[in-house]
């Protein structure tokens, strides 16, 4: 299958913002003000599809499957909407696959961003139709007024621009409850990445939300692992057994890629409630055969803490892990 890659914006340009996963309307109008602001400011145009903001119910929060469907390919449709923004994550966005229009989304490639349960979307349509799509901020991510300004650095530069992105750690990190208290905020010093196996590998990018991702396994939804380098993180919703969690969810994927080659993992951070020390990341790693002798680093800008970096989902990277660490992504 031929890569996809979708064009960058210029200022001007449509974004849509959609609800694949749960509604917008559990964000605030402070929130869903200050990022339509922040992205017009940007020098965008910000539309909202239909059904943005409806809900089925409190279980999930998000609007019928046919609702969804009809605002993703709506948004594919319009010539005039360049990109699309997904408002946040959730639990089920896994539900709309298998009523996508692919070829739709094929002959009508343009950028689609978001992490967390968006994973199971956005790994999806790259496997189904070879578009490169992204794993970065929400909508909602856009409505954060402290803190955001390293996100925004690098969503402009993997959309904006035509360089290599370099990818630097942040200076601090946060895992408030921003959207609870925009002024009262707790930032952390940032030590940056840390090397779990040295090397230098080269591959497509695959990955997003470990656990979400293990979703596709066994269906037509999940991409090729051959030569990839997994960009993978978790949420920490299962507080002090992420370990054991991550744990058996990366060996389930690596048995979803047994005899395919693996080349590097790029581990975002972990939640602060998740306890994760560099000796409980050594013993995740390190009693898996498939992985003694490639390249992997941990605490990367992406994932559930913020600030986040943006990354292609079929793009490609190139990292060296020695005395220091380098990641490089492209289209």
């Amino acid at each position: 299958m031929n890569k996809i890659i979708p064009n960058k914006l210029n200022k001007g340009d449509e974004i849509r913002v959609i609800a694949p996963s749960r509604s917008m309307c559990i964000l605030s109008e402070e929130i869903i003000n200050f990022a339509k602001i922040r992205l017009e400011t940007l020098g965008f145009k910000v539309t909202f599809s239909k059904n943005v903001s409806k809900s089925l119910g409190e279980d999930y929060r998000c609007a019928s499957i046919e609702d969804r469907i009809e605002d993703l390919h709506d948004a594919f449709k319009d010539k005039n909407v360049k990109a699309i923004l997904t408002v946040i994550g959730g639990f089920n966005v896994n539900q709309i696959l298998d009523y996508i229009d692919y070829n739709l989304i094929k002959e009508n490639p343009k950028i689609i961003c978001g992490f967390s349960d968006i994973t199971a979307l956005t790994n999806a349509i790259y496997a189904k139709t070879g578009m490169l799509t992204y794993s970065g901020p929400h909508f909602s991510s856009f409505g954060m007024k402290k803190g955001f300004e390293y996100t925004e650095q690098y969503f402009k530069k993997m959309f904006m621009q035509n360089e290599k992105v370099i990818i630097k750690s942040s200076e601090e990190w946060s895992n408030d409850s921003w959207f609870k208290n925009q002024e009262k905020r707790i930032f952390i010093p940032n030590e940056g990445m840390k090397i779990i196996n040295k090397g230098q590998a080269e591959g497509k990018i695959i990955g997003g939300n470990l656990c979400t991702l293990n979703l596709l396994q066994g269906t037509e939804y999940m991409p090729d692992l051959e030569d990839s380098i997994l960009f993978i993180e978790d949420d920490g919703l299962v507080d002090k057994v992420f370990n054991k969690e991550f744990d058996r969810d990366l060996q389930s994927l690596l048995h979803c890629a047994k005899n395919k080659k693996i080349k590097g993992i790029v581990v975002g951070r972990a939640e602060n409630n998740c306890d994760m020390t560099n000796e409980k990341w050594v013993n995740i790693f390190k009693n898996k055969k498939e992985l003694v002798n490639i390249p992997i680093v941990i605490n990367a800008n992406f994932g559930h803490t913020t600030p986040i970096f943006t990354f292609p989902i079929g793009g490609y990277a190139k990292i060296q892990l020695d005395e220091e660490t380098k990641i490089e992504i492209e289209d």
